[in-house]
């Protein structure tokens, strides 16, 4: 069994890297995928966690990209996150989010939702700061009942709340990881809210533009869903992942490794992304 996409403490994750890894043998998995967003921060500690594990750990990366209709994410896998581009293009966007931060901070006390940044700082992980997190400062200073309230009411795009950010092309996401000599892959594709033909139509592009895989396995997939994206990654000649989307206390219902139970990952699918990175750094 195997997982790869795991969130931690280093983005909106409520675990640590260590922790993760203690989890993952304890639920008898043989490889697990670190996908923080837009930081590699922890690498390092997951690695060293694994050194001593029968878990195989995956360095990995999760990069939000605009798109139509919102947001899309690429994950990354067998990233070199000590490559200097990756990391310049990670602080152009850490800088983005804390400007982004600043507005939603003025907007939110504006509307009367008082909030010291002191309060999201103590909601936050190890490293980058997002809208869940004044989602939990919210929850905290009991101005509303949930983080999906929260995200409802106040944060969702179009909400008063939300505020833009800096945010890559997908062809720039998918550049970035192969020059940090990684495998590019499409998250979760059911949840890009476009219809189906248009969609696909994204799928190749994307392919066309060095994208080397997609996730079909997902923990809020549908078999159908499931069933179509494999067809497409075969259709394309891409890798089929899959993964949990992860984060601990912040998805109380979903498990490590197996979702909300169903979920299972086929273990070719690391061997897979072995050889797409092989074969796309010859």
């Amino acid at each position: 069994m195997i997982d790869l996409h795991v969130h931690s403490v280093f983005s909106d994750g409520t675990n640590t890297p260590e922790e993760l890894i203690k989890m993952a043998q304890e639920r008898g998995l043989s490889a697990m995928a670190l996908t923080d967003h837009d930081t590699v921060g922890g690498i390092a500690p997951l690695m060293a966690a694994a050194a001593d594990s029968p878990v195989e750990a995956v360095p990995g990366i999760e990069l939000s990209a605009e798109c139509e209709r919102g947001t899309m994410h690429i994950l990354g896998y067998f990233i070199d996150t000590a490559n200097d581009v990756l990391l310049e293009k990670i602080n152009t966007v850490r800088e983005g989010r804390e400007e982004r931060n600043v507005e939603i901070l003025k907007k939110l006390n504006k509307l009367g939702y008082v909030l010291m940044w002191s309060d999201v700082e103590q909601e936050a992980g190890a490293d980058v700061v997002g809208r869940p997190h004044f989602a939990a400062a919210l929850v905290k200073r009991g101005h509303v009942k949930s983080r999906k309230a929260a995200f409802d009411l106040l944060l969702a795009k179009g909400r008063p709340a939300y505020s833009e950010r800096y945010r890559y092309t997908a062809s720039e996401c998918i550049e970035l990881i192969r020059r940090a000599g990684g495998v590019s892959v499409l998250a979760h594709p059911a949840t890009i809210y476009m219809p189906e033909r248009q969609l696909k139509a994204l799928v190749r592009e994307l392919r066309e533009q060095g994208l080397g895989g997609i996730e079909a396995y997902y923990a809020e997939h549908h078999p159908e869903n499931i069933a179509r994206f494999s067809g497409w990654a075969k259709e394309f000649g891409l890798v089929c992942t899959g993964g949990t989307d992860f984060h601990g206390g912040n998805t109380p219902d979903l498990k490590l490794g197996t979702g909300f139970g169903q979920l299972r990952v086929p273990d070719e699918a690391l061997a897979l992304l072995k050889d797409a990175k092989s074969k796309q750094n010859n």
